[in-house]
């Protein structure tokens, strides 16, 4: 790609600077840089579309003959299991949520309990962590890709 995250307005740039570093926490499973970066992350606006973008894209990636049932409830019950271990808040709804919006399958008006941005901020990275971690992948070009695929959706809208 030639384009950037970095490149991007003050806005993107904070959201991809505060992602960046949510999932660095969580890959490294620090728990102290964790809570403080999730809520950068939760502060910053749309912050939910772009990480939503980034699980779709790596969903496809890991999964390119499709996804079904058994593959959705395989990566949330290894998201869920390994973030238990040092997160003992993580709420597999929460999980589900995410996997289920960035599937495009997911309508917040049908969901009783639906999760708040700041529950989004706290889950997300955990998520984009274990997916990444499946295929040895860099957050960096799907941030890219995830900006630049809601850019063109925007212009196009």
């Amino acid at each position: 790609m030639t384009t950037s995250w970095r490149h991007l307005p003050p806005s993107a740039r904070e959201i991809a600077t505060a992602s960046t570093a949510a999932v660095a926490a969580a890959q490294a499973r620090d728990d102290e840089a964790y809570g403080s970066t999730v809520i950068d992350l939760g502060a910053a606006d749309r912050s939910g579309a772009v990480l939503g973008a980034v699980v779709r894209l790596l969903l496809e990636e890991t999964h390119p003959d499709g996804l079904d049932g058994d593959d959705v409830r395989q990566v949330l019950e290894r998201c869920v299991r390994s973030a238990a271990t040092w997160q003992s808040g993580v709420d597999p709804h929460v999980v589900l949520v995410l996997l289920a919006g960035a599937l495009g399958v997911y309508d917040p008006d049908e969901d009783a309990t639906p999760p708040d941005a700041q529950s989004i901020a706290r889950h997300a990275p955990l998520l984009v962590a274990d997916l990444l971690a499946e295929g040895g992948r860099s957050l960096d070009a799907y941030l890219t890709a995830a900006f630049a695929e809601i850019e063109r959706t925007e212009l196009h809208d």
